[in-house]
């Protein structure tokens, strides 16, 4: 008996073997190329199982690289051996790719699912002529934190929740010099804190889609327009942490912290810094960058990470599914809370405890547009170069007009190739 019943319970475990191989072989299989961090991976990873879940036909696998590795192989697969999904970024980075013929027009998902609503803000950084390539699931805003205690010290009024204007914000740094302060600190020694600055005087002088064709190489870097960004930015420049060419971005952030400067132009992932050296919720602030020129639409820098269908997927109304999955708000909150960033989703929810989260969600939620910060959105060689021009135009603004010559001559250069 007892060996009749081992018989019939291994014949029953072989049975549910063969059913269980019989259903996975039954499952459509997608493929997902993608480049993830380990806490990323994990909120991923369970994104993907509650999808999974509620698509219990569909199995999706993912295959996660480095990200330097990533950025070469990307290049590769896309020709070789296309997933059927793969991560990059929006914008000017996803342009390549598109006019290449690499990533599928994703219009259809949009118009479907009701996304050009509920994903405006980033509609813009998703769209080349006039179509879709992909879905952005998360983002983080750029902005100005500043010390609350540094404002009282130089007697200076603390900003209303939408941020002052551009007069009042350069009118306001002659009274923190009096005091002592410095109105704006940055790190310029690895040259990216200063493109954020140049990003945001581009878009608040000229406007988005005049920023994207400077980044694009569209426009000469000796026109009349970028003059007019470097005037705007000349107003703030005698008030600049004067050593910042020698600090990297944490040292900046010291300053900030002990009161020393008032303003950073910053991103979001900089408050656990500010926080760590024993600011909080009570002396830290926030605000968007100043309006300058005005009747132009507000644009943000807020680098954004997007899905893509491969031109070459195997598996494409299936992939569709997925992008409209992680589009949705419910899977939105679920996912960024995880990774404690933004969803681009408007109708997603973000942790009410988190002031900074709150402000950046509700300005990039209602953005006209999003750029991707310059070292995305130009290519390696010019954003290296740009970089370059606006840390001297910050150390010797009498150089300019040998800095945009030089510029114009990397234009031609890059965009030419």
């Amino acid at each position: 008996m007892f060996h009749a019943t081992r018989r019939v319970a291994l014949a029953l475990s072989v049975a549910a073997l063969a059913v269980s191989a019989v259903q996975a072989q039954d499952k459509r299989v997608l493929k997902y190329n993608a480049d993830y961090d380990p806490i990323p991976l994990a909120a991923m990873e369970a994104l993907i199982a509650d999808f999974e879940a509620a698509n219990p036909d569909i199995d999706v696998q993912l295959n996660n690289f480095d990200h330097e590795g990533y950025k070469t192989a990307i290049r590769n697969f896309l020709s070789a051996d296309p997933p059927d999904l793969a991560n990059w970024y929006a914008g000017n980075r996803m342009a390549p790719f598109v006019k290449a013929g690499q990533f599928l027009d994703v219009t259809d998902v949009w118009d479907a699912n009701g996304l050009n609503d509920s994903l405006a803000s980033a509609a813009a950084s998703m769209t080349i002529d006039g179509k879709k390539w992909g879905v952005p699931y998360t983002y983080y805003q750029w902005g100005i934190y500043y010390n609350k205690d540094a404002y009282k010290a130089a007697g200076v009024d603390l900003p209303p929740p939408e941020g002052v204007d551009w007069a009042t914000f350069v009118a306001n740094c002659e009274k923190f010099k009096a005091a002592g302060i410095d109105c704006l600190t940055t790190g310029t020694k690895a040259l990216w804190p200063g493109a954020g600055i140049f990003d945001y005087m581009s878009l608040r002088t000229n406007g988005y889609e005049w920023h994207m064709d400077l980044t694009a190489g569209k426009v000469p870097w000796t026109d009349q327009k970028v003059k007019d960004v470097f005037s705007e930015l000349a107003k703030i420049q005698p008030y600049v942490t004067a050593n910042h060419a020698a600090l990297d971005w944490q040292d900046a952030a010291a300053l900030l912290v002990q009161g020393k400067a008032a303003n950073y132009v910053m991103g979001n992932f900089a408050v656990g810094v500010f926080k760590e050296g024993g600011m909080t919720n009570d002396n830290l602030g926030f605000q968007p960058f100043p309006a300058i020129t005005p009747g132009i639409p507000r644009a943000e820098d807020a680098p954004t990470d997007t899905i893509h269908i491969p031109s070459g997927a195997k598996n494409v109304e299936d992939a569709k599914k997925f992008l409209a999955y992680v589009a949705s708000a419910d899977a939105q909150t679920k996912l960024n809370a995880a990774i404690g960033q933004l969803p681009t989703n408007k109708n997603s929810t973000v942790p009410q405890d988190d002031p900074f989260l709150v402000a950046g969600f509700n300005m990039l939620s209602s953005a006209y547009a999003l750029a991707q910060f310059f070292d995305r959105d130009a290519p390696a060689e010019m954003a290296k170069a740009g970089m370059e021009g606006i840390q001297e135009f910050l150390v010797k603004p009498e150089n300019l007009d040998k800095i945009l010559e030089r510029l114009e001559k990397t234009r031609q250069k890059v965009y030419a190739e």
